[in-house]
């Protein structure tokens, strides 16, 4: 797993190093690794690093420390470095008497330059970036690397303030923060810095793709089609047959068990997919070893008696869409709930399940979790996964390919069949939220897409993983 941790467990790290965080052994350590980011971002960018012109935005923290003192190294490489102080009389010391000697000026504006380095302010920054800040911010045009993260992002939360910086690169120190999981797009590329420190706790964490394709499930030897999983999913109706069809399909192509489905939709679904097994209801359905109940089933009456006969069942059961309608008005029905159950709303769902919308997704996320006793995936971008026993998974998508009509219900079926062939609910939400969003990049090969698309590509995605190919 890939760790993230809270801007309390950092400080905590740093300071159990004791002489080498008050000696500014740290801080060294830490700008050499941003001096060396910038250099390479200078070759990439211009073809090299010597004669370029830098610009560092300094705040009154550490992080205008780090800047500073990777200004000095910079200037010894021969690049030329300005350096804009938003409070001169707070600016860090050691690192402004450093980036002098080194030859680096000290300017009112930074002029044209060819990379800025934002030294604003780091781990303790909190809200909108103040003035003069955003104005300098707002005016810059040139690529942006940040220390430690992105000025106007919270560390924690990870949530992006109007005028927060968006960097080309990021460089981090130790261990990652949580920002850099919920708001990596705001962080671009991140380069993390070995400098001595070890962080216990992490907050969130996140599955690797290695461990994905080692954990997915494939046929055994000795594998049939029911030891492998059994899926039921209750989705789609006459007026929406596609959530029946993405959903059961993204079911079949994500393991190789097998799919029973129950609605209206029956003849769409089996011309689609004929591998599905349809019935009309539930008594006729047959046994299943975990239910996905809600995309496009409806929110009448006999939606509701279908939605409680399903988590009446001793099986896990994925909530999502309509019947996320329907439990918000009844959450009754999953607190009391002795088997697993999987919530997976979107913002507006969430807001619909707990009252408000959340600006810290994490504790929101743990919150409804503990709650409700159930797992819930929050999607988004950066998806959040949290099981009542307070564990968050995260997985950041990379890109917003998915972010399409339908894609929903694609990602119902991939957890639900990863349900019903046994894995951990928070594994399968996690496991099929990335798969989901490598799907979605391999589909959309640079242009938008639909779902069906979306689905088409869940096949290659997994062998993609698996292979490497």
């Amino acid at each position: 797993m890939i760790d993230y941790f809270s801007a309390d467990r950092i400080r905590a790290a740093e300071h159990a190093t004791g002489t080498l965080l008050s000696s500014g052994v740290l801080m060294r350590r830490a700008s050499h690794g941003v001096a060396d980011v910038v250099a390479a971002e200078l070759r990439h960018r211009t073809g090299g690093a010597y004669g370029r012109t830098v610009g560092l935005l300094i705040g009154s923290g550490d992080n205008g420390g780090d800047a500073l003192f990777a200004g000095a190294f910079l200037r010894r490489r021969g690049v030329r470095v300005r350096a804009q102080l938003l409070n001169p009389e707070r600016a860090h010391a050691a690192g402004l008497a450093a980036f002098t000697e080194a030859g680096g000026r000290v300017v009112a504006e930074l002029g044209p330059v060819d990379l800025v380095v934002d030294g604003i302010v780091g781990l303790s920054g909190r809200g909108p970036l103040r003035e003069p800040a955003a104005t300098m911010v707002a005016a810059l045009d040139a690529p942006i690397v940040a220390v430690d993260l992105p000025s106007g992002v919270d560390a924690d939360t990870g949530f992006v303030h109007p005028n927060a910086v968006r960097a080309a690169a990021t460089v981090t120190f130790g261990v990652l923060r949580n920002a850099h999981a919920l708001a990596a797009v705001q962080c671009g590329r991140i380069t993390l810095v070995d400098i001595g420190i070890e962080a216990t706790e992490p907050t969130l964490r996140r599955l690797t793709d290695g461990e994905i394709a080692t954990r997915w499930p494939v046929p055994r030897p000795d594998d049939d089609k029911y030891t492998q999983g059994v899926v039921g999913v209750v989705a789609g109706s006459d007026r929406y047959p596609g959530a029946a069809i993405l959903c059961t399909g993204a079911a079949v192509a994500a393991t190789s068990g097998m799919v029973r489905y129950v609605g209206s939709a029956r003849a769409q679904v089996v011309s689609a997919h004929p591998e599905v097994v349809s019935a009309d209801d539930l008594d006729s359905v047959g046994r299943v070893q975990a239910w996905v109940i809600g995309p496009g089933a409806g929110t009448d009456q006999a939606a509701r008696e279908r939605l409680h006969r399903v988590l009446a069942d001793d099986v896990p059961v994925l909530v999502d869409a309509d019947a996320l309608t329907l439990v918000a008005a009844e959450p009754e029905l999953v607190r009391d709930r002795p088997a697993p159950t999987l919530l997976t709303p979107h913002a507006g769902e969430f807001a619909r399940l707990t009252g408000s919308a959340p600006d810290d997704r994490v504790a929101a996320t743990r919150d409804l979790a503990q709650a409700w006793g159930a797992t819930v995936l929050l999607k988004g971008r950066a998806t959040v996964i949290a099981d009542p026993d307070g564990m968050v998974l995260i997985d950041d998508a990379e890109a917003s390919w998915a972010a399409t009509a339908g894609s929903g219900d694609v990602l119902s079926g991939m957890a639900g069949s990863l349900l019903a062939a046994g894995l951990p609910v928070a594994e399968a939400a996690a496991m099929a939220t990335r798969v989901h969003s490598l799907a979605a990049i391999e589909a959309s090969e640079g242009a938008p897409i639909g779902a069906s698309s979306l689905l088409g590509a869940v096949h290659r995605a997994l062998v993609t993983l698996r292979t490497g190919y």
